[in-house]
């Protein structure tokens, strides 16, 4: 009996909570600027006796839209969401040897600190998959005998999320947001199976690992 209590207990606690965060609604969708800053925190990779330099990608600015579910007036999930971003890929000192496109969605956990005050900061931490796609990568390079060397990547990766950030009332149902994310982005590179030589060999390892700093727009319903 005591345990049936309880539960029953919690049950409505939950209920409570949720009927709480539907003053304002429970959804939130806002629409968001994003810098793109990759940490490159990668090492060159061996091919045979040598070693290749730091690859590296590009800075970008691109758009983002995220949908937030508010359980309770403290406690939300958030989808992190954009279309798939082209990324010049480099060697460092060397130049471009390509392109990749990624697409990044990510889904965090967040507690929003002061929910019904005017300024209502957050933290959040979570999971990120990213997807590679339209890889077309050449190391111009004389490695180990081979000239104009083929690459591949690994297509997907899984890391993680910390966030932080702070919505701004406007007007009923409007905020300013300001959003701040590390995430965790990292994929091996090999040779390419067509390769002559050293096929299917890890040469070395794309570590994005970008800090995402992003402002926005949100509306609450």
């Amino acid at each position: 009996m005591k345990a049936i209590k309880w539960v029953g207990v919690a049950a409505l606690t939950a209920v409570a909570g949720v009927a709480q965060a539907a003053d304002e609604g429970n959804w939130m969708v806002r629409a968001r600027v994003l810098h793109m800053n990759p940490h490159n925190g990668n090492g060159g990779g061996l091919v045979g006796a040598g070693a290749l330099p730091d690859v590296e990608a590009e800075s970008k600015v691109f758009p983002e839209i995220d949908i937030s579910y508010f359980f309770t007036k403290n406690i939300a999930a958030e989808l992190i969401l954009t279309y798939p971003q082209k990324h010049d890929i480099d060697l460092d000192g060397l130049g471009k040897i390509g392109s990749v496109k990624h697409l990044p969605p990510t889904l965090t956990l967040q507690y929003h600190f002061n929910p019904e005050g005017t300024i209502r900061p957050y933290v959040g931490a979570g999971i990120n998959y990213t997807r590679f796609s339209s890889v077309d990568l050449d190391a111009n390079l004389a490695v180990a005998g081979t000239t104009g060397l083929p690459l591949r990547i690994d297509r997907s990766s899984f890391g993680w999320a910390l966030q932080v950030g702070a919505d701004y009332k406007l007007a009923d149902q409007w905020f300013f947001n300001v959003d701040v994310k590390y995430v965790t982005i990292s994929t091996d590179i090999h040779v390419r199976n067509d390769a002559v030589a050293l096929q299917g060999q890890k040469v070395s390892k794309l570590d994005i690992d970008p800090l995402l700093v992003s402002v926005g727009i949100g509306y609450r319903f």
